[in-house]
């Protein structure tokens, strides 16, 4: 299909897409998991790109620059959680403008993503991409990256601190790589033993075959902050046991239906069921230069744009090691 991007407004920075990642959410979109899919949909939200023209308001961007796009393209600006640099919960009548399957604040109908040739975005929700970050291997931080960032940072991972990572696809294994860069002891439990070694490839100071009441046993009540990347249904309960003393379990996962949870295993020990979403635009560039002090990027598979669909029926099946990212130079 054909898609007209807005024309240059005073704020704007227009860029053409080099590269965008695939996330499990796009999986989600695509399928209509959330009941709140529109069609014709053009999925994308993790572009990295290269300017062609600013607004001439614009003052971070000039034409020759990298500039990236990650979930969120604009907001109300007057909320509570706006003023805190908090955009993904905008609390305005239309909440956060996100970059695709959204309702468009300035055109009017709805916003189209990165799975594209070009992006026109306000300067405010434009990021800065390094120069010396591999840019493929870097879009899926726009998601990925930020998703797992942001609440390792809230919730104070660190030294002294031992962080549980579940699940090894594309948020843990950023997630493997942010956290020990924190320097927290980083524990991976998987349900893959393919995936045990691999989590020390990744760094993981330990790994979990989650499978195994006995290994699962020696980190019982040891878990400071636990991360669960899983978008699957899967027994929360489980993981919880991990928490230490008012230890927690965050949610960066999608799963399509509601998970259960036992009372005593929140009650016990004081322990905490949290979840994150996203992070804002302020903290999304936070953690770019963050990754890129510390040489942070994904593991990813480059695709052409007609290797799509088949990139789809792989991340259903989670064969994916570990980020689709498809080359947007193949889309003409």
């Amino acid at each position: 299909m054909n898609i007209e991007r807005r024309d240059l407004r005073p704020d704007d920075v227009q860029f053409n897409i080099l590269y965008c990642g695939i996330c499990h959410s796009d999986l989600h979109q695509v399928k209509n998991d959330f009941g709140a899919s529109r069609y014709p949909m053009v999925p994308g939200h993790e572009i990295v790109g290269r300017v062609t023209a600013v607004g001439s308001a614009v003052t971070s961007f000039k034409v020759g620059d990298l500039a990236a796009v990650g979930c969120i393209v604009d907001s109300c600006g007057t909320c509570p959680a706006c003023h805190r640099d908090l955009e993904m919960f905008c609390e305005g009548v239309e909440g956060s403008t996100l970059s695709y399957n959204s309702q468009d604040r300035v055109l009017g109908g709805i916003t189209y993503g990165g799975f594209s040739q070009t992006y026109v975005c306000k300067e405010k929700y434009t990021l800065r991409v390094p120069e010396n970050l591999d840019l493929a291997a870097a879009a899926p931080l726009l998601c990925a990256g930020i998703t797992v960032y942001s609440p390792l940072k809230h919730w104070g991972a660190g030294a002294g601190k031992v962080v549980g990572i579940v699940g090894i696809g594309g948020l843990g294994h950023v997630a493997i790589r942010i956290a020990k860069a924190m320097g927290a002891h980083v524990v991976v439990f998987t349900t893959s033993p393919s995936k045990v070694e691999d989590a020390k490839r990744l760094g993981a100071h330990e790994a979990v075959l989650s499978t195994d009441p006995e290994q699962m046993k020696k980190f019982s009540s040891k878990i400071d902050i636990l991360l669960d990347t899983v978008s699957a249904s899967h027994d929360v309960n489980s993981y919880l046991n991990l928490l230490a003393i008012d230890g927690n379990l965050v949610l960066v996962g999608l799963p399509a239906k509601p998970l259960e949870i036992g009372a005593f295993n929140v009650v016990k020990g004081r322990r905490s069921f949290s979840g994150s979403n996203i992070g804002g635009i302020a903290e999304t560039q936070e953690m770019l230069d963050f990754c890129t002090e510390h040489g942070i990027v994904a593991d990813i598979e480059l695709i052409r744009a007609d290797q799509i669909n088949e990139a789809f029926e792989r991340l259903e099946k989670n064969d994916v090691r570990y980020r689709f990212v498809v080359d947007m130079s193949t889309l003409s």
